[in-house]
């Protein structure tokens, strides 16, 4: 690979994926009872959702100037190419840190050729621009036809989610006590989508069925070329609703690959435990 691909842990990619395929990884960091753990590398997403369900909140702050430093330095003496696919600067500072940390590196090392991506995306949609990227690096596709095609899935990524409890948004202050109050009792699921890198509320639905359905009616209007996609499902701690909307989508759209992963920590820490994402193109590169 002569490109390198550099991706953090809100990529929602299991830490098996970046062994294998030699992708460097970047962890964001996870606080309970003011304990710091590395998402995936000294933390799984199983522990962070069963300390939410026994009424924890977790904490979670941007991947380590530090890290950064060592990893940029070290490519940099080196003179490694890479590009950097970062979680959406709208949802992490981690973006904002690792472009600081560049500028300071290259001051030491001004020809060091690390590029910088702020995908504006999260979870598995930003995983599936990596997997992408890293198909591409392999078969030692230029950086600027890699970039080409990391800048054209950041813009036509589509999020669509759903949270299982919205006391647990409320508890992080992303709605009002009241509105989850009702939604609990009217099981009232809330439908939302990623804009502009930004978390943005889409509708409320009840019940988990017409949920689901309206889900696959969104996917309909939204997709393009469904048939032709990679489409990633990610889930918080709730494979059986995810494997669930596998077999809706396979049903509907006959997808060339359905890819489920668990949500990982510093996504999960603010979703909560029941979260279901799907991910997909509005538009397919040419």
């Amino acid at each position: 690979m002569s490109v390198k691909i550099l991706a953090d842990s809100a990529c929602d990619l299991p830490l098996e994926f970046y062994q294998k395929e030699n992708v460097t990884f970047i962890p964001l960091k996870v606080f309970i009872n003011d304990q710091e753990y590395e998402d995936l590398r000294t933390i799984s997403p199983k522990t962070v959702y069963d300390s939410i369900r026994n009424g924890l909140v977790p904490k979670t702050s941007q991947a380590s100037p530090l890290l950064f430093e060592e990893i940029f330095t070290s490519m940099a003496e080196k003179n490694e190419d890479g590009i950097y696919i970062a979680l959406s600067s709208q949802l992490s500072g981690t973006y904002q840190t690792a472009v600081m940390i560049l500028e300071q590196v290259k001051e030491k090392y001004p020809d060091f050729g690390l590029t910088i991506i702020d995908t504006k995306c999260a979870s598995l949609g930003y995983g599936l621009i990596v997997k992408e990227a890293v198909r591409l690096a392999t078969e030692n596709a230029s950086k600027e036809d890699i970039l080409k095609d990391v800048r054209f899935r950041s813009e036509h990524m589509e999020h669509l989610f759903t949270v299982d409890d919205l006391e647990y948004l409320a508890k992080g202050g992303r709605i009002s006590k009241a509105s989850a109050f009702v939604g609990g009792l009217l099981n009232i699921k809330p439908l939302l989508n990623v804009e502009d890198g930004k978390l943005e509320p889409l509708e409320k639905i009840r019940g988990k069925k017409k949920l689901l359905k309206r889900i696959i009616e969104l996917m309909r209007e939204r997709g393009s070329n469904l048939s032709d996609q990679i489409i990633g499902i990610s889930h918080g701690d709730d494979l059986e609703t995810a494997e669930e909307m596998k077999a809706l989508i396979e049903e509907e759209f006959h997808p060339k690959e359905i890819f489920i992963s668990s949500i990982g920590a510093s996504i999960g820490a603010h979703a909560g435990a029941g979260t279901i994402a799907i991910f997909f193109l509005n538009q397919l590169p040419l």
